[in-house]
Formats: structure tokens, C-alpha cells, sequence
């Protein structure tokens, strides 16, 4: 009796390995020029700032997630989807910066203006390819042939969309009649009937599958267990994180306070924890310590919130107290204020989170607290050692327990 092979190498995707690998790295290689490209191109602009950077940094990890998966996975879609999205926001960011410097500049006179101008629409096959991604996880397929309708559904409502989009960067560029806003946005025919009617179909359809895929995850999680239980919680750690930095990152253009603008810019580095969690959980890489990392990120992400609304709210009320000269002091004051609560808040924070999603370490420090009170008032060697062994087997479960003891001298 013989073995069957794996199925990353079993098949037509185990032919011609050389040429699949060759395509990943050209797909990762496009990706990451793309973006590094864009950066140069904002600072022509002097638009460089701490969002454009994490914008890049979110498209350059998704293209090494994607070409890890891809790699040591190619028969998963998941890679190819994660390359997909990463040349679709590396291929945007560049395309706008480049139509801003052409049409809006020097007149639409520089070079691959119009590919530049088609370029600028790839944010429709992103957000299309990113909403898929969610819909294949785990396994890179429809968990039911209900859901295979779903998915075609949402491809044909995203093609459709996106096809759209095109149609009118493409009918711009041939009438060559190409208006574009600060931001690099193509405006021409943006409030079309036709597009607005694609438009609200698509984002209708995409919040139904979205809500309905949210749903069947959490009952799916709810029945799961060992290796697909670990697999949902990254993913759902990963969303926590992306949806908490995604609301920094939305609001950072409105809020003019140093500190707070540094941490919205600093977030949107944070939407990459996304991608990071579902290669993680794909690859099964490291999947037990997910209750540690989401104690953790729940606990600062509390404190960090808790901590922006004192600074906050202390930023406005010296605004209406002090007079304007005092404006400043006031501010820097906030920040040693805030400074000085993070650790006993966090401290604080750390132990109730502990003890609700990692009570495993919340238990195992309690019998350790309590181990050490009674050793305190111990006075039998063999009472302490039968005490010891206890308490470090209930508080770390080992699977062998040896305990060595000096011997008295005589």
C-alpha cells in the first residue's frame, strides 16, 4: 500500500514547481516595487505622512503573507488572494500619486498618464479580493453548497462592480477628457445613475454576505474545537485589531491634536495584524499561544482607548479653562498625565482581561499567590515539598514532576 501525497504537491499545481514559483516572486516583486514607489511619489507631493506609510506597510504585508502562503501552500487560494490584494493597493497607491503629478501638474503630458488613470480604479478588485478572503478562511473553499452561492453571488456582484469602474476610467481616457480631484481620484462619471445604482448593489449585497459570514464564523467557532477553535480565534484577534486601528485610521484626517494624530498614523500600521493572523492561522504557525496574545492585545487596546479619552477630555477642558497662551502647557501636561496612569491602568486592565480570556495564567497566578502565603508560615520540609509539588502541578500541568532537595547537613 502505497502513501497519497500531500496536497500541496498533488496534481497539476505539483507540475512545473519552478514556473508557479517564478510567478509568486514576479506577483510579490510587482507588488512590493509598487509600493515602495509610491512613497517617493508622495513626497514630490509633500503628502508624506505616518497614514500613507501605513497604508504601504498594510500592502507590503499583505504581499509576504500572501507569497509565504502561497509558497509553502499553493494549492490554497488564500496566497494568491493576499498577492491579489497586495498588487491591487500597491497598484492604487502609485496610480494616484502618478495621475495627481500628470493630470493636475502638467497637463496629462507625462508618460503612462492613461495607464496611471485605469491604475487608480484598482481599489474596486482590492476591496472585492480583501472581502474574499474572509469568505474562503480556512480552507480555502465554501463550507456548504449554500455558501458556494454566496460566494458566486458576491464575485458576480464584485465583477460587476469592478468592471464598472474601469469602464469609466477606460471612456475618460479615450475621450481623453480626464478630471482629476487633489487625492488623485478619478471624478468623471462618478455620479453616474448607472454607477451609483452598481455601487449601492454591491455594497447592499457585500454587507449581506459579510453580516452572514460573521454569523456563520461565530456559530462555527462556537462548535468547533482543537485545531479549527485556534484557527478562528486568530482571525477573529486579527479583526479586533483591524477594526480598532481601521476607526484611528478613518478619523486621523480630523483630528489635529499632536498626540492623538501620532497614534492614528501609528494604527494604520495596526490594519496589517489582518493578514499577519490569517497566514498564522493557515499555516498553523504557533496556534496555542492565541490566548496570551489576546489577553494581551485586548488589555492595551482597553487602556489605550481609556487613556485617549482622558487626554482627551483634559485637551478640552483647558482649552474652555486656561487662557489661549496656556494652551501648550496644558498639553504637555495631559501627556505626563496620561504618562504616569499607563502602567497601574494597565496593571489593572491586565488582571481583569486575565481573568476572563486567559484564565488559564490568571489561575496559575493565583495558586502561586496562595502557594506563596502558606509557605510563609511553614515549618515541615516534606509538608513544603508535598505543598510544592502541588501547586506546580495544578499551576502548569506538567507531563513529568521531579523535585530534588539538598540533604541536611549532620
Amino acid at each position: 500500500m502505497t502513501a497519497e501525497p500531500p496536497a500541496d504537491t498533488a496534481g497539476p499545481l505539483a507540475r512545473h514547481r519552478g514556473a508557479w514559483h517564478a510567478l509568486i516572486l514576479a506577483l510579490a516583486c510587482l507588488g512590493w516595487s509598487l509600493g515602495l514607489a509610491s512613497l517617493p511619489l508622495a513626497v514630490t507631493q509633500h503628502k508624506l505622512s505616518l497614514s500613507s506609510v501605513g497604508s504601504v506597510a498594510v500592502a507590503l504585508t499583505c504581499g509576504a503573507v500572501g507569497t509565504t502562503v502561497a509558497w509553502h501552500r499553493r494549492a490554497h487560494p488564500m496566497g494568491w488572494i493576499l498577492l491579489g490584494v497586495a498588487d491591487f493597493f500597491s497598484l492604487l497607491g502609485a496610480s494616484t500619486s502618478y495621475t495627481v503629478l500628470d493630470y493636475r501638474q502638467h497637463h496629462g503630458t507625462w508618460p503612462l498618464g492613461p495607464v496611471a488613470v485605469v491604475g487608480s480604479q484598482s481599489w474596486a478588485p482590492a476591496v472585492v479580493l480583501f472581502g474574499l478572503a474572509f469568505l474562503v478562511y480556512p480552507d480555502g473553499r465554501a463550507p456548504s453548497r449554500r455558501w458556494r452561492w454566496v460566494i458566486r453571488a458576491y464575485l458576480a456582484l464584485g465583477a460587476a462592480w469592478t468592471l464598472s469602474a474601469w469602464t469609466l476610467a477606460i471612456s475618460a481616457v479615450t475621450a481623453h477628457d480626464v478630471h482629476i480631484d487633489a487625492g488623485g481620484d478619478l471624478t468623471n462619471g462618478q455620479n453616474a445613475p448607472w454607477f451609483t445604482l452598481v455601487t449601492a448593489v454591491f455594497l447592499l449585497g457585500t454587507g449581506i454576505a459579510w453580516l452572514a459570514w460573521l454569523g456563520y464564523q461565530v456559530m462555527a467557532w462556537r462548535r468547533s474545537s482543537g485545531e479549527r477553535r485556534q484557527q478562528m480565534k486568530w482571525l477573529m484577534a486579527g479583526a479586533v485589531v483591524c477594526l480598532a486601528c481601521g476607526v484611528f485610521t478613518v478619523l486621523g484626517p480630523d483630528i489635529h491634536w499632536g498626540l492623538l494624530q501620532a497614534v492614528a498614523g501609528v494604527a494604520s500600521v495596526g490594519l496589517a495584524a489582518l493578514p499577519v493572523t490569517i497566514g498564522i492561522g493557515i499555516l498553523k504557525f504557533r496556534l496555542y499561544d492565541i490566548d496570551r496574545i489576546v489577553s494581551r492585545t485586548l488589555a492595551y487596546a482597553i487602556v489605550t482607548g481609556l487613556l485617549i479619552g482622558v487626554y482627551a477630555g483634559l485637551v478640552l477642558l483647558s482649552e474652555h479653562v486656561l487662557p489661549v497662551r496656556s494652551s501648550s502647557v496644558a498639553v504637555a501636561g495631559s501627556t505626563l498625565v496620561v504618562a504616569a496612569l499607563f502602567n497601574p491602568l494597565r496593571r489593572r486592565v491586565q488582571r481583569l482581561v486575565d481573568r476572563r480570556f486567559n484564565r488559564a495564567r490568571y489561575d496559575a497566578e493565583r495558586t502561586v499567590a496562595a502557594f506563596a502565603a502558606r509557605l510563609q508560615d511553614a515549618t515541615d520540609t516534606e509538608a513544603v515539598r508535598a505543598d510544592l509539588t502541588a501547586t506546580v502541578q495544578d499551576a502548569l500541568a506538567p507531563a513529568h514532576l521531579s523535585l530534588w532537595t539538598r540533604p541536611q547537613p549532620r
